[in-house]
């Protein structure tokens, strides 16, 4: 038990400390050592978390964090795991936090910032890809997804305000009206 908390704690930390970008950009970086090195969970349950991790309150990356570990070690588990993916970032801002405006007048560390913020996005889109390159390539889902980044391209065209909770509420009752009706289909069979 002693190890896989360290093990937790550790591999939480390595994230917490070597991702920018916030949650997002942080999901590819979890499934990467959570799922492909460690097989801590599946990619089917990496899946499960995120859309759980987005639809509850709090930073996504956190509560991946806290869900992974309690899978491996209960509640233990689950606040070492937590305090690992948090820590590095309160460290970093709290010392960060004096000297930050005086280090930003120097051109290189702009241009440090301005690289990151231009990486955050590759994240993002990375870890995209890689859930829709393993989603199962059913009609319904792959419908939703078409339908959805149509809609949030538009959105985001427009310059509309949408939140991606409700793209997400709209998405599932789609999927739970098509279950419900596949199953009323089944039964008068």
């Amino acid at each position: 038990m002693k190890t896989i908390l360290k093990d937790l704690f550790l591999t939480f930390a390595k994230i917490g400390v070597f991702t920018f970008g916030g949650g997002y950009a942080m999901i590819s970086v979890i499934e990467n050592n959570c799922v492909e090195r460690k097989k801590w969970i599946t990619h089917d349950e990496m899946m499960d978390v995120t859309v759980m991790a987005e639809s509850t309150p709090g930073p996504i990356a956190i509560n991946m964090a806290t869900f992974v570990g309690f899978k491996q070690a209960g509640l233990f588990g689950a606040i070492i795991a937590t305090i690992g993916i948090v820590l590095p970032s309160f460290l970093i801002i709290f010392l960060l936090s004096g000297v930050l405006d005086a280090l930003l007048v120097y051109p290189v560390v702009q241009n440090l910032f301005r690289g990151i913020r231009m990486a955050v996005p590759i994240l993002i889109l990375d870890a995209g890809f890689n859930m829709v390159k393993k989603m199962k390539k059913k009609p319904l889902p792959c419908a939703i997804v078409v339908l959805s980044m149509i809609g949030m391209f538009l959105v985001n065209l427009f310059s509309v305000r949408f939140s991606s909770i409700a793209l997400m509420v709209i998405a599932g009752a789609v999927s739970l009206c098509a279950f419900l009706i596949a199953g009323r289909k089944g039964a008068g069979a």
